[in-house]
């Protein structure tokens, strides 16, 4: 068995394709001519993104959807870059909400939290031991 995908539940999907490029930096690997799935170039594992109607669907009725007006869900995406700082700056200049600015961690690392426009937890992070 292989982790193949984290699929996020959203309003929109094309807005969240588009918001993750401009935050990150990630180019959109695939968007369903309907609009309702996406999934972007992240690396071995696939980050994508869902309509809720899809989820409403795929899970059967209501769930727990993300909302940035709303406590983050338990779940952060986390991405790992060289400069915290400069990826941080980046995302808050794209419409992603300060939780705690780029702090160095006893471990070594570098950390910041950020909320996506969709309400998703995000986490920045410098490499283990760099």
């Amino acid at each position: 068995m292989k982790f193949g995908y984290t699929i996020v539940y959203v309003s929109s999907v094309a807005e969240t394709l588009a918001f993750y490029k401009e935050a990150f930096g990630f180019e959109t690997r695939f968007l369903h001519d309907s609009g309702q799935y996406g999934e972007l170039e992240t690396g071995e594992t696939v980050l994508a993104f869902a309509s809720h109607s899809m989820g409403e669907m795929n899970l059967s009725g209501p769930y727990q959807k993300t909302d940035l007006q709303l406590l983050p869900l338990g779940v952060e995406l986390v991405f790992v870059v060289e400069d915290v700082a400069a990826a941080y700056a980046k995302a808050i200049n794209a419409g992603a909400v300060s939780l705690s600015p780029p702090t160095p961690k006893p471990w070594g690392q570098v950390v910041a939290y950020l909320r996506s426009k969709e309400g998703s937890l995000i986490e920045l992070c410098s490499p283990i031991g760099s």
